[in-house]
């Protein structure tokens, strides 16, 4: 049986460890029967052949750019050829904010994670934006084989704020809370784990993943795991 082939490219913000947080993954997709090539270029998305046989995409680039011909590779390789697409925190939902057309494919664009009380503030911390928080099971989560067995978990980490549309299926939301500090009146719901149909492919997202040690937190890490293997392209794939 010949192994499937996942492709890791990693690079962009180096606050977001993306070697040592590729890194915890590798060894699970080797372990499910995956041959895994590792980039820090996202150019090798316009290898036409490299991603025609490339099943899932794990993708951990935090901002950065994306040339006209390595999106197209991408979305060629999602949309036609059924490759899945999947990542974490900002290495996939703040990745290249100039091109809207990674923004529909991904469905999801982090807009903020408010910070601490002015009072708390150190200035310069990443550990400033660090907030207590529940991530919060849907209805639709609790049915979904990524989520099994996994109820509401709380976390102190980074709390993203998510500007997304009503083609992503919410796994799982996080509620943004009204504080005199910040300008917003009410609280405000964003999701913290999607999944999406796009073209042939499916991509899933999971919004906590700041550090390693996120994602060495077993809720978070089971999510990853599941997810990358439901991206993942198969010869079986239905809609769901």
């Amino acid at each position: 049986m010949t192994n499937r082939k996942a492709l890791v490219v990693r690079g962009g913000w180096d606050g977001h460890q993306p070697v040592e947080a590729t890194d915890l993954f590798i060894p699970f997709l080797e372990e499910n029967g995956f041959d895994v090539r590792v980039e820090s270029d996202n150019e090798i998305y316009t290898d036409a052949a490299v991603m025609a046989e490339t099943d899932l995409i794990l993708q951990l680039v935090t901002m950065s750019t994306i040339s006209k011909e390595a999106l197209d590779g991408l979305l060629r390789a999602v949309e036609q050829g059924g490759t899945g697409f999947a990542g974490w925190h900002g290495g996939i939902a703040d990745s290249y904010r100039n091109s809207e057309y990674y923004l529909r494919l991904v469905g999801g664009q982090f807009a903020t994670h408010p910070s601490k009380a002015p009072d708390q503030v150190v200035g310069g911390e990443q550990s400033d934006n660090y907030l207590p928080y529940t991530v919060n099971i849907t209805e639709y989560g609790r049915g979904h084989e990524i989520m099994a067995g996994i109820d509401d978990f709380d976390l102190e980490t980074e709390q993203y704020w998510v500007l997304h549309d009503e083609l992503n299926d919410v796994l799982a939301t996080t509620t943004h809370p009204v504080q005199p500090y910040h300008p917003w009146h009410r609280p405000l719901t964003s999701p913290a784990v999607w999944t999406r149909r796009w073209g042939n492919g499916r991509v899933f997202v999971s919004t906590p993943g700041h550090r390693v040690e996120i994602l060495e937190n077993p809720n978070v890490k089971t999510i990853i795991q599941r997810g990358l293997l439901w991206a993942a392209r198969t010869d079986t794939k239905d809609n769901a």
